[in-house]
């Protein structure tokens, strides 16, 4: 073999060789996810019993990846195939083949942020909460409308929902309902310290009802610093035996959350949450109060008043009075501002 033929060979294959480098370099380094115009994170949900193809189906289907052909060839040489495992795993911008893989391949999951507030009903909860979790609204629900799983956490199926208080909490897709719930108990125990409890005993409450009587609170102001005094109206109310008649849980009776100025007619709904017919609480919550709101209620107000209406300049507060002569005269000018807005039911 001449030399320059040997020369030849040694630059064909040093070319070939710097060729399949820089390949297997871009096939395991170069940014192929998430890099066309996003620089947001993608969640990618692997359901249990996925399959690679529909992984792959997932990633096209969101345009999550660039080029296909290089990540199928390295899932294959890293048998990723084999080993879906489910989960919620976080796509960053410009993300490697070789970094998605090596987390999707190991199951390492990325926990996500869950939220909720402003919840009304239990089928709202199960929607909105179940709908955040690989297990579902269905799963979720069966649950919650399961008196021997509620008797459980110590509620029944209409006052569970005092169970779950509205924050912001860190869990995995996958986590399986039941243990959902465990953590949600965890949380509630936490937030009812033996002072706390100490406070609602005082009142004259148990846990669950300082929550119910938060719920109605919350729906009459959302002003913080208001909702002290109107609780404070409501115990007195209660101490007293005066039926509630709070507006709130006539529109929840109803179930429509559309109405601005209740009707005489409307009050006479009969429901246990008609408190203008039935004295004492509701049997559960309208809505899921804030831990906020629930402090506010036990650290309710002292006073001496009885009612209160809407002001009638509509900033947002309240006028309270102490005699029914005087309720009357504030109410009467608070339904004189609605007439003059035109808001008539």
């Amino acid at each position: 073999m001449s030399r320059n033929v040997q020369i030849g060979l040694f630059l064909t294959v040093s070319i070939l060789l710097t060729t399949f480098s820089f390949y297997f370099w871009q096939v395991f380094k170069s940014p192929n996810l998430q890099v066309k115009d996003n620089d947001k994170t993608f969640a990618l949900l692997i359901p249990k019993g996925a399959t690679f193809d529909s992984v792959m189906d997932t990633l096209k289907t969101h345009k999550v990846i660039n080029d296909e052909t290089s990540f199928r060839f390295l899932a294959k040489l890293m048998k990723y195939p084999e080993h879906v495992k489910e989960g919620r795993y976080e796509i960053e911008p410009r993300m490697g083949n070789r970094e998605a893989l090596v987390k999707l391949r190991n199951g390492s999951q990325d926990p996500m942020q869950v939220t909720f507030n402003n919840i009304r009903m239990k089928s709202d909860l199960i929607q909105r909460l179940g709908s955040k979790f690989e297990f579902g609204p269905d799963a979720f629900g069966k649950l919650l409308n399961d008196p021997a799983t509620c008797e459980k956490f110590g509620f029944d199926t209409t006052t569970i929902v005092c169970l779950f208080l509205p924050n912001t909490y860190e869990f995995f897709w996958t986590v399986k309902p039941e243990a959902f719930m465990e953590r949600m108990a965890k949380e509630y125990k936490a937030f009812w310290t033996p002072e706390r409890q100490a406070k609602a005993k005082a009142l004259g409450l148990t846990q669950t009802q300082a929550q119910v009587l938060a719920s109605i609170v919350a729906s009459e102001t959302n002003k913080r610093d208001e909702q002290p005094r109107v609780a404070g109206v409501y115990l007195n109310r209660l101490k007293k035996g005066i039926k509630l008649e709070a507006d709130p849980t006539v529109i929840f009776a109803l179930r429509d959350f559309s109405i601005r100025r209740l009707l005489n007619k409307q009050l006479t709904v009969d429901s246990p949450y008609n408190t203008y017919r039935y004295a004492g609480l509701p049997p559960g919550p309208i809505n899921l109060p804030a831990p906020a709101t629930i402090d506010n209620v036990l650290n309710a107000e002292q006073h001496d008043y009885l009612y209160f209406v809407v002001n009638a300049n509509f900033n947002g507060y309240h006028t309270f009075s102490k005699t029914l002569a005087e309720h009357l005269a504030n109410a009467r000018l608070y339904q004189q501002a609605l007439t003059r807005m035109k808001i008539m039911k």
